[in-house]
């Protein structure tokens, strides 16, 4: 059984919007690359034969890996999600409790992570932490550099 992938609306969004330009734009340029190349004669010694050739296997697998992405996405509905506490699809606000810092991060599922955009999965060991806890709580971590204590300072959609 394939496992559930967890979006919000807007990932998903995202990747009809991505297969729609690799099944359409994308396969008709590399399609044009091959026709191309070929023109050029002997494809046994052919490089841009080879990377149209590359580039369309690459393709066809995205394009695959999202339609089974989509054909198991669980989409969460952000009207729904509750701010008592945090959730996949809330937008937590924490202080560390060592450099005063404050980070806003959104809580996604893995597919949609995105740490410049701010958006942490809730399988990284931030967001999975912070999983379930509430405005006031502290919150320890194990980091790769030790242990990080932060504080809920905020909850929102």
């Amino acid at each position: 059984m394939a496992e559930k992938v967890i979006l919000t609306k807007e990932g998903l969004n995202k990747l009809e919007e991505e297969l729609s330009y690799l099944k359409g734009t994308k396969r008709r340029e590399v399609a044009k690359r091959i026709k191309q190349a070929l023109e050029f004669g002997d494809i046994s010694e052919n490089s841009e034969y080879d990377d149209a050739k590359n580039e369309q296997a690459f393709v066809e697998g995205r394009i695959k890996e999202i339609e089974n992405m989509l054909n198991n996405a669980e989409v969460i509905n952000e009207d729904e999600v509750e701010t008592t506490e945090v959730n996949i699809g809330t937008t937590v606000t924490i202080r560390d409790l060592d450099t005063e810092e404050e980070y806003n991060y959104k809580i996604v599922g893995t597919t949609e992570a995105d740490p410049f955009e701010n958006k942490i999965s809730n399988d990284s060991p931030v967001g999975n932490a912070l999983l379930g806890h509430k405005i006031g709580e502290e919150v320890e971590i194990d980091a790769p550099a030790g242990k990080i204590v932060y504080k809920i300072l905020a909850i929102q959609k």
